[in-house]
C-alpha cells in the first residue's frame, strides 16, 4: 500500500489536464433543434387539438354518429390533456409566485 507522502496530487491533475487537452470544446451549432418556445407552442397547440376533438366526437356521439367507443375514448384523451394543462398552469403561477417573493 502506497503511503501518503509518495501520492503525488499534481502529477495525477498534471496527467489529467494533459488528456483532456486533447479532447477540445464542441462548438455550438447554429441549429440544434426546435427552440423551448417552439416546443410549448407544439404542446398547447396538440393539447388544443385534442380537446377540440373530444368535442366534436361527443358532439357526433349525441347524434349517433359515431359510436360509443369512440366517444368514451375522446373523452378521456381529452380529460387527460385538461389535467395535463391544469397540473402545468398550478406549476407556472407556484414558479411566478416563487418569483415574486425573492428579496432583491
Amino acid at each position: 500500500m502506497a503511503e501518503l507522502s509518495s501520492i503525488r496530487p499534481d502529477l495525477i491533475a498534471e496527467a489529467a489536464y494533459g488528456k483532456s487537452k486533447g479532447l477540445g470544446v464542441a462548438a455550438a451549432e447554429p441549429d440544434q433543434g426546435p427552440s423551448f418556445g417552439d416546443m410549448i407552442r407544439k404542446a398547447a397547440e396538440g393539447a388544443v387539438e385534442s380537446v377540440r376533438y373530444g368535442d366534436v366526437t361527443a358532439q357526433a356521439s349525441m347524434t349517433d354518429k359515431i359510436g360509443m367507443q369512440q366517444a368514451v375514448e375522446a373523452t378521456m384523451a381529452m380529460e387527460s390533456t385538461v389535467r395535463v394543462s391544469v397540473a402545468l398552469r398550478d406549476k407556472l403561477v407556484d414558479a411566478y409566485k416563487d418569483i415574486i417573493n425573492m428579496s432583491i
